[in-house]
C-alpha cells in the first residue's frame, strides 16, 4: 500500500452529518491535499479544506441522493459540489460521471483522515497562525502534479 493509500485505508466509508447520504470508496485514493484557498475556507467554515482525491468510478453512493450545486473555478469552469439536501454537509467536488479525479471532503469520512504526508496547496492564502509541518510538500497555488 502506498503512502497516500494508508491515509484512508480505514476510511473507505462516509456520509453527511444526518446520515441521509452515505458512500463507500471501492478503490485506493490517489492523493490527499490540505487546501488553504479561500473557496475551501468558505466551504469548510474553517482554516482549510481536506481533499482526498479518488477516481470517480471508485465512488459508490449507498444511501440517499445528494443535491448538486456548481461553483465557478478559478479558470471559470463549473465545479459540481455534492451535498446533503437535509443537513447541508458537502462530501464530493467534481464530476462523478467524468474521468477526472473527484475530491472527497476529509470531514465526511467515518474515520478521521490521517494528514501525515498530505500535500498543502494554495499556501499563499493560508490564514495567519496556521502552521504547515516543515517536512510537508507544499505549493503556493495549484500543485505541479
Amino acid at each position: 500500500m502506498g503512502r497516500d493509500e494508508k491515509h484512508v485505508a480505514d476510511n473507505l466509508t462516509g456520509g453527511c452529518q444526518c446520515g441521509g447520504v452515505r458512500y463507500a470508496l471501492r478503490g485506493a485514493p490517489i492523493k490527499t491535499y490540505v487546501c488553504h484557498c479561500r473557496e475551501c475556507q468558505m466551504q469548510s467554515a474553517s482554516a482549510f479544506g481536506i481533499s482526498v482525491l479518488v477516481r470517480p468510478h471508485d465512488v459508490e453512493l449507498v444511501k440517499g441522493k445528494p443535491k448538486i450545486w456548481a461553483r465557478p473555478t478559478e479558470g471559470g469552469a463549473p465545479m459540481p459540489c455534492y451535498f446533503c439536501g437535509e443537513c447541508g454537509s458537502r462530501f464530493f467536488h467534481g464530476d462523478l460521471n467524468g474521468d477526472a479525479p473527484v475530491s472527497v471532503k476529509g470531514g465526511s469520512f467515518d474515520t478521521p483522515v490521517n494528514l501525515q504526508g498530505a500535500m498543502h496547496i494554495w499556501t499563499k492564502r493560508k490564514l495567519v497562525g496556521v502552521v504547515i509541518p516543515d517536512d510537508a510538500v507544499s505549493f503556493a497555488g495549484d500543485p505541479d502534479c
